[in-house]
């Protein structure tokens, strides 16, 4: 794999487990790996491999940052001709079976080994992978936080590669109560589910934006929410939805991003963009990777406004208040230990300075 890809970050790891499903294993660690760090496993799409997805993404980039570690399953010819998880065949989508044992099988192995925090592991994933992300939720809600699926589908609606065909182009979709009882019938028990997060192009003609719709009713059920959002909105253009459950926890939520079509909504045009353009990488102001990340706890405003910051000052960072507010928060904490330790004759302009460093480091100030 080339150099360029960051391939020489990647640990494969073998021996994880029986492996039925017949994967592969990629691991990432950060280079400062603290106690009980958090896991995120990342699933690429058809015809990519960890390395090109991560390339793409920039998941490796943000957990050198923000010190967390990723766990890259990945597909093999010899199981499908496109490198596609096989989302959509019984024997690879049931708990303890296939590719979801596979799966289950490295995330186990890399928590005992690396001390990783078991109640903080994560799983994403586009199109074939989103789908398979859904199907690790559905099986071990107990195991994952939280998931986020892009451009993917909803668990157990496909059985063999003509029916995973009608249900991308949005066809004869199973009920919502079919589909809300093919989740709650994966686990052998469970406790509390997972929250999850939805991303898919409005344009997206590969996986239709019906399956979106679809995931949420799937997984409205468990959550115990109405058919209405509790926030609708919308972030740099794009439509955002959010599900509160009974504690007001946010457990669902649906961003379907604006003329977008089938892959990973980035923001190339930044200073310091997460990931790299190519297949299934697509220009859309808005990082995925960054938000997701914050989402989880694993970064932060910050990191999503410099993610984003190729928008000018105006409508666009006024619709997202907060960031600025906590970039702002940041720098008068970092400078209010110098104040008190030299109350006397202090300088404001030094206040200020530091506000407006991190105000232009966020690309928020020119």
């Amino acid at each position: 794999m080339p150099e360029h890809m960051n391939s020489r970050r990647l640990i494969e790891l073998r021996n994880f487990g029986s492996n039925p499903g017949l994967l592969k294993c990629w691991l990432y660690l950060p280079t400062i790996l603290a106690p009980k760090t958090p896991l995120v496993v990342v699933l690429h799409g058809c015809t990519q491999n960890a390395a090109t997805y991560d390339h793409g993404t920039g998941w490796s980039k943000m957990a050198e940052e923000k010190g967390f570690a990723l766990l890259f399953p990945e597909q093999q010819r010899a199981n499908n001709a496109n490198l596609c998880f096989n989302w959509f065949e019984p024997g690879d989508i049931q708990r303890d079976a296939g590719e979801a044992l596979s799966i289950r099988e490295m995330i186990g192995h890399v928590v005992e080994a690396h001390g990783i925090d078991p109640g903080k592991i994560f799983i994403t994933g586009l199109s074939a992978g989103g789908a398979m992300a859904n199907v690790m939720l559905a099986t071990y809600p107990e195991l994952f936080a939280a998931g986020a699926i892009i451009g993917g589908l909803p668990y157990g609606t496909a059985s063999g590669v003509g029916q995973a065909f009608e249900r991308m182009r949005g066809q004869n979709a199973p009920s919502v109560s079919q589909m809300q009882s093919a989740l709650t019938t994966a686990a052998s028990s469970w406790g509390a589910f997972p929250s999850i997060s939805v991303w898919h192009g409005t344009h997206d003609q590969t996986v239709k934006p019906v399956n979106a719709e679809q995931i949420v009713h799937q997984w409205a059920g468990v959550h115990h929410v109405s058919d209405t959002p509790y926030v609708i909105g919308s972030i740099n253009r794009h439509s955002r939805k959010v599900w509160l459950d009974e504690s007001g926890k946010p457990v669902i939520e649906v961003n379907l991003i604006k003329a977008m079509a089938h892959g990973v909504p980035l923001s190339f045009t930044a200073k310091a963009p997460l990931g790299n353009s190519g297949p299934f990488m697509l220009e859309a102001g808005i990082s995925s990777t960054a938000r997701i990340a914050r989402s989880w706890g694993l970064a932060d405003d910050a990191d999503v406004a410099i993610a984003e910051e190729a928008f000018e000052l105006g409508l666009e960072h006024s619709r997202a208040p907060s960031s600025i507010e906590a970039v702002i928060a940041k720098a008068m904490a970092f400078a209010k230990p110098g104040l008190a330790h030299n109350a006397v004759g202090r300088d404001d302009r030094g206040v200020g300075k530091v506000i407006n460093d991190a105000l232009r480091a966020a690309g928020l100030m020119r």
